[in-house]
């Protein structure tokens, strides 16, 4: 049976989730969200990436969750800028006394990690509207950014597989043996 046409309705919140994610609220006012769909090859790349940093830090999750970006037709990449916010203001809460500390130190600006958190929020929140099962997943947002996806210039990624199919392929997910464990 065909089920392209589920493919594209599920390439069509993969669009609505990125624009759900722009338009997520900011501090101070200040965009610096990147956003992406990952498919085909590039997807293909990234699933590989998983794989290699699974096997080098024995961090299986990244393995399964390859298994999980393989299987899914498509993905959402979020990744923000690291330019600190320079708010100026009593804060400290990236561990810098001041936003000018934080630049000189080459520190990041914990509203950065803030705004992208709302921004996946907003976009999950269209992928469940519209009951497209996703996963937000920081293993596929660091071979990601290790790839230069969505852009290179990002510090933190966020990758978000989404799949259509009779059971959510995210959940029940068991993880491959570590190759030191027998």
């Amino acid at each position: 049976m065909d089920r392209s046409h589920e493919v594209e309705g599920l390439l069509t919140v993969a669009k609505l989730m990125c624009a759900a994610a722009r338009t997520a609220p900011k501090a101070k006012g200040r965009d610096l969200l990147t956003t992406g769909i990952l498919e085909g090859e590039p997807k293909r790349k990234v699933s590989a990436k998983m794989r290699e940093i699974g096997e080098k830090t024995k961090q299986v999750f990244f393995i399964r969750d390859a298994a999980n970006l393989d299987a899914a037709p498509a993905a959402v990449l979020l990744g923000t800028a690291m330019e600190t916010m320079g708010l100026d203001f009593y804060c400290g809460l990236c561990g810098h006394p001041s936003c000018k500390a934080t630049r000189e130190s080459g520190g990041t600006c914990v509203f950065n990690g803030h705004d992208l958190g709302i921004a996946v929020g907003s976009a999950v929140s269209v992928a469940a509207a519209h009951h497209i099962d996703c996963r937000v997943m920081y293993s596929l947002g660091m071979a990601a950014r290790d790839l230069g996806l969505p852009a290179p210039d990002l510090r933190i990624v966020i990758g978000i597989p989404l799949s259509v199919t009779g059971k959510n392929i995210f959940f029940d997910r068991e993880n491959p043996k570590r190759p030191d464990e027998s």
